[in-house]
């Protein structure tokens, strides 16, 4: 399953709101993926998050694959939306 996001942060994403969308991801069973650009990095991973720079007004792709993936896409998109 995917889903493009829209990014809303109010500056560039920082070392905090990646470790916060790390935790709420590693919370689901699926494997989640994050697309920017040409990069597909695992959403659970600290490193690969970190490796993406993203900015406000940016579109992402959210990729989910596994038993509770639209949860997993719903949750990582309501992160993007609200909690940065």
């Amino acid at each position: 399953m995917k889903k493009e996001v829209a990014v809303r942060i109010s500056e560039e994403f920082g070392a905090t709101p990646i470790a916060h969308l790390v935790q709420l991801a590693t919370g689901y069973d699926s494997c989640i993926y994050i697309e920017s650009d040409s990069k597909k990095v695992n959403a659970k991973s600290i490193m690969g998050m970190m490796s993406l720079v993203l900015t406000e007004g940016q579109t992402i792709t959210v990729v989910a694959e596994g038993s509770d993936e639209e949860e997993a896409i719903a949750g990582i998109e309501d992160f993007f939306k609200n909690n940065i």
